[in-house]
């Protein structure tokens, strides 16, 4: 079975004021996970503000492929994480980057 992680910076969501907030109350992340489960592959969600972001050194151990959903936080991830990504993406994590 593939197992993705599916990250969202689950912040226009969050955001009264933006649509998304209406469209994905739960974020766009767990959709996207959902519509996976039901094609067969285990999905694991992951938030810009879950204590290291969600991506643990066990997370990513645990992920064949991550989806990246990004739009305006960039800045607020740790470089301790984006370091952490990259190697398990040399090491052959797949990794799918999106961008509203």
């Amino acid at each position: 079975m593939i197992r993705v992680t599916v990250w969202n910076e689950f912040r226009h969501e969050n955001d009264p004021k933006h649509p998304a907030s209406t469209l994905y109350p739960e974020g766009m992340h767990a959709p996207i996970a959902a519509a996976l489960r039901d094609a067969g592959m285990s999905a694991h969600v992951a938030v810009l503000d879950d204590p290291e972001h969600g991506l643990t050194p066990e997370v990513l151990a645990e992920t064949d492929v991550l989806t990246w959903w990004g739009h305006a936080a960039h800045g607020e991830v740790d470089e301790a994480v984006v370091d952490r990504v990259q190697q398990r993406v040399l090491e052959g994590m797949g990794l799918v980057c999106l961008h509203s």
